[in-house]
């Protein structure tokens, strides 16, 4: 976690990390933050490739979506934020959790259904929450959080803070009709809350190009109400820090919403009981070959000696042992009392 402090205290230094005035993007970055990008995004992969093993090992029960191929969208995007930002998504959701800060062992052991999970064993892949990283869901309803990403945006403009809601969702849920009624209130009342389609081209098993009208231009559905929004390479976290820089600074200038269409690809299928048969094996592996985010990062990394293998391989093997001792405590972590079943019902207002 070193690698992630040292990041964070350079971030508060203005004009180190290739940026100009206020508003102006860059898509360098420098070691530090090539390193923080590779950690984070790595930690994810991982992470998602235990809990995938530990599906097949019966240890994780119901729906279990992972994350991995789509790690540049969330990480990059987290890049451009500050504290006190929120984020919202639906249920493919555990890369979300680790990007805004979340302990690996409380995110593993929800999975597992665990006393020490962030739900406390009820909540289980979708349905994980920290107010105090500011993740409110996990959400299992397609397309129910985006309306609620925008309340929380309500929420900010209400208190007069400069706040933003990240509120994430599938190019499958941007079919959905709760999500245009949200880009409408959200531009009437000018919300600072960006909308990041993650598209990773399948949705739950249907290609985009069969379900969607203009499918290469889903980032252009807000422009009737005014919202501005741009497509953005999602393999690229260098694209993607600069795209949510962009669309974090029209927000907190008082400009409303912005819609950002990441082009992402998921390597696994919709969930763990997903062969994904309607695609070739041949386009995943072009994909991985060419795309892959983590790759592309490590590739610059030692062209430009900021680091070696071996440098690469000791966070790798870092990132292992954390997971690793989140899959342990996972497992050897008590279930929920039966009575729990009748707490965190109700809240006290």
């Amino acid at each position: 976690m070193a690698v992630k402090s040292a990041y964070i205290a350079k971030k508060s230094q203005k004009n180190q990390r290739g940026e100009g005035k206020s508003g102006e993007t860059s898509d360098f970055f420098d070691r530090e933050e090539e390193l923080q990008a590779y950690h984070d995004m790595l930690l994810i992969r991982r992470f998602e490739e235990k809990a995938g093993q530990l599906y097949g090992m019966g240890f994780i029960g119901g729906f279990c979506h992972l994350y991995i191929g789509q790690e540049a969208v969330v990480v990059g995007m987290q890049m451009a934020l500050k504290p006190g930002d929120q984020v919202i998504t639906s249920y493919r959701d555990h890369g979300h959790m680790l990007a805004t800060g979340m302990d690996p062992k409380g995110v593993m052991a929800e999975l597992t259904g665990r006393r020490g999970g962030y739900s406390k064993g009820k909540g289980g892949s979708m349905h994980m929450f920290s107010r105090e990283k500011q993740f409110f869901g996990g959400h299992g309803i397609v397309g129910a959080q985006v309306p609620l990403g925008a309340g929380l945006a309500f929420a900010n403009k209400y208190r007069g803070n400069d706040h933003v809601a990240l509120t994430y969702f599938g190019e499958g849920a941007s079919n959905q009709g709760q999500v245009y009624e949200t880009f409408n209130m959200a531009a009437l009342w000018k919300l600072p809350v960006i909308f990041i389609i993650e598209n990773n081209r399948y949705a739950m098993g249907t290609a985009v190009t069969r379900s969607a009208a203009k499918s290469e231009e889903l980032f252009n559905r807000g422009s009737v109400y005014g919202i501005p929004g741009e497509q953005v390479d999602g393999m690229d976290v260098r694209a993607v820090r600069a795209a949510g820089e962009k669309a974090v600074a029209h927000c907190r200038a008082g400009e409303g919403p912005y819609i950002l269409e990441m082009m992402t690809y998921r390597y696994r299928g919709h969930s763990m009981s997903d062969p994904a048969k309607y695609r070739a094996k041949e386009e995943v592996q072009k994909m991985r070959e060419e795309s892959d985010p983590i790759e592309q990062v490590k590739k610059r990394l030692i062209e430009t000696g900021a680091a070696n293998e071996d440098e690469l391989k000791k966070i790798d093997a870092e990132i292992r042992a954390i997971v690793m001792e989140a899959a342990e405590f996972a497992q050897s972590d008590p279930e929920p009392d039966p009575s729990e079943l009748w707490t965190d019902i109700y809240v006290n207002a």
